[in-house]
């Protein structure tokens, strides 16, 4: 009787409407290069606020997944990948492109993104609960440590270092605290202002951070004489767009293996779609038995991007709905807009709320077939839109910003801290600061001191004590040490293997000589 009841949820008009919204403004903005799948989930935000809670978190989830669909599109016929997640399409989709296939190439990435979205989906459904359950056994520490792992994770893969993904964390967390105490209830950093009492408002924050911040980005490139996103040719559409049957049983195997790829991908907090694409791309190259083909327009190239980048984002909702790890910028949003729901990640997602919980997850998995007749329909058109002239494309989207950030509360305070976050998110771009760790930052302070201040409380004085007989909170701080050190030895070990490769290249050319 539940699975009927979930069913008629999901295939309510409400919820069918929100979702063919979302997949539809989803696709076109991840054709638009530079306007990404976070940018796309943080605009949207706003719209999903006084929606019920299952049609606004399946819009959300098909704004995740259509996004990074659409960035296919332009990657293949323009060489200008809407998302990073589609810049490993871009190798052999332009490739075919040029030849004259880009129709055949679009619906090679289109077939490969429905089915690695599909699979994605079907793992969120089965491997979701059972993880849910290991939630149970966590404490306030737990919490608390969980909390600093997805911060660091994040931090440590955002902006131009691993410093300065931190710092804008910390930023983060500073902005965070802004408001009334929550043991206390005495203001702090308010500064008199009544409005901040209750905090800084997450959605003006995200949308200044993400949208107005960009249109800062495209204003400076019309100063530098810039018209639009692109400035390549149309390049002509022919051909046939499902492929041949032949063709799929080629394609088939790579699908299925970069998408358990993508999902295990997606899986692990910090990877996004754009490793989960590289990964599977290799792959594919490295398992091929004609690899030299790669680069050239193979469909194979195509079809190992797109299933993989698109398994990627059922696999970061994994985490992210159980244990509240967002590994990912668009990870983090999304856990802004269950906390608006007044949902909170872990077991109670799937006791208390399963109703709701189940119903936006068999919504992604049917936004992930939708996806395949939308693109089919809106794929010649959407590439059109690289076009729009950004003298038009950044008023829109500056529109969208106040009209979305004033919404939420019916206030013009709101408005000014969209405008406050969009300056401040301009200029940390501009010097190689990450932007998604400081709003993670906002997201996750409070959830951070909360929960610090009630592990102090529980352990009597004796903080030590107390967390060496937690051992799942012994072993997330190990996690969050690995976080934080893990790129630094990565990096030492990859300027390592460059110099012992230059060297080897210059031994080579003097044997030579």
């Amino acid at each position: 009787m539940q699975a009927i009841e979930i069913l008629g949820m999901v295939l309510s008009l409400d919820v069918l409407v929100a979702l063919f919204i979302g997949l539809v403004v989803s696709i076109i903005m991840g054709a638009l290069p530079g306007l990404s799948a976070t940018m796309a989930v943080a605009l949207l935000i706003p719209v999903t606020f006084g929606m019920n809670p299952i049609a606004g978190l399946v819009m959300l989830t098909a704004v995740y997944t259509g996004a990074v669909y659409g960035g296919s599109i332009t990657a293949i016929l323009l060489h200008t990948p809407g998302t990073p997640a589609s810049a490993a399409t871009a190798i052999d989709g332009y490739a075919m492109a040029k030849k004259g296939e880009g129709f055949k190439a679009i619906g090679i990435a289109t077939v490969s993104s429905v089915i690695g979205g599909t699979i994605s989906a079907l793992a969120l459904i089965f491997l979701a609960p059972p993880l849910a359950q290991v939630s149970l056994k966590f404490g306030p520490l737990e919490y608390f440590f969980m909390a600093v792992f997805g911060l660091t994770i994040i931090g440590s893969l955002a902006g131009d270092s691993m410093v300065k993904g931190l710092m804008g964390g910390i930023l983060g967390l500073f902005i965070g605290i802004i408001g009334l105490d929550q043991m206390s209830g005495i203001p702090r950093f308010t500064f008199g202002i009544l409005a901040l009492e209750s905090g800084i408002s997450m959605v003006p924050a995200m949308i200044g951070m993400f949208s107005l911040s960009q249109v800062m980005m495209m204003t400076e490139d019309i100063v530098k004489g810039k018209t639009s996103l692109t400035e390549e040719s149309d390049t002509v559409l022919k051909g046939r767009f499902l492929p041949t049957l032949k063709e799929f049983k080629v394609i088939l195997p790579t699908i299925i293996k970069s998408s358990i790829i993508g999902v295990f991908v997606g899986i692990l907090p910090g990877a996004g779609g754009d490793i989960g694409s590289w990964v599977g791309y290799n792959e594919a190259k490295r398992s091929s038995k004609h690899p030299e083909r790669f680069g050239h327009g193979a469909v194979e190239g195509i079809a190992a991007a797109e299933s993989a980048n698109n398994a990627v984002t059922g696999g970061a909702l994994i985490p992210l709905l159980t244990l509240g790890i967002p590994g990912s910028a668009v990870a983090a949003i999304l856990l802004g807009g269950l906390m608006i729901q007044g949902l909170s990640p872990g077991y109670e997602l799937f006791t208390k709320y399963a109703n709701i919980t189940y119903s936006v997850m068999y919504g992604f998995l049917l936004a992930n077939i939708f996806m395949g007749f939308i693109g089919y329909v809106i794929s010649k058109q959407a590439v059109k839109l690289s076009k729009v002239p950004m003298t038009i494309l950044g008023p829109v989207i500056l529109g969208l910003s106040v009209v979305g950030s004033y919404a939420i509360q019916n206030s013009i305070f709101d408005v000014y801290v969209m405008v406050f976050f969009g300056f401040l998110g301009y200029f940390m771009r501009k010097a190689g600061f990450g932007t998604a760790p400081t709003i993670l930052g906002v997201i996750l302070g409070t959830m951070i001191e909360s929960n610090y201040r009630r592990a102090l409380v529980l352990s009597k004085g004796s903080m030590i004590g107390y967390f060496f007989s937690r051992p799942i909170a012994i072993l997330l701080f190990g996690l969050v040490i690995v976080s934080m050190f893990a790129p630094i030895v990565m990096k030492k070990l990859q300027s390592k293997m460059k110099a012992d490769f230059d060297g080897l290249v210059s031994d080579e050319d003097r044997d030579m000589e």
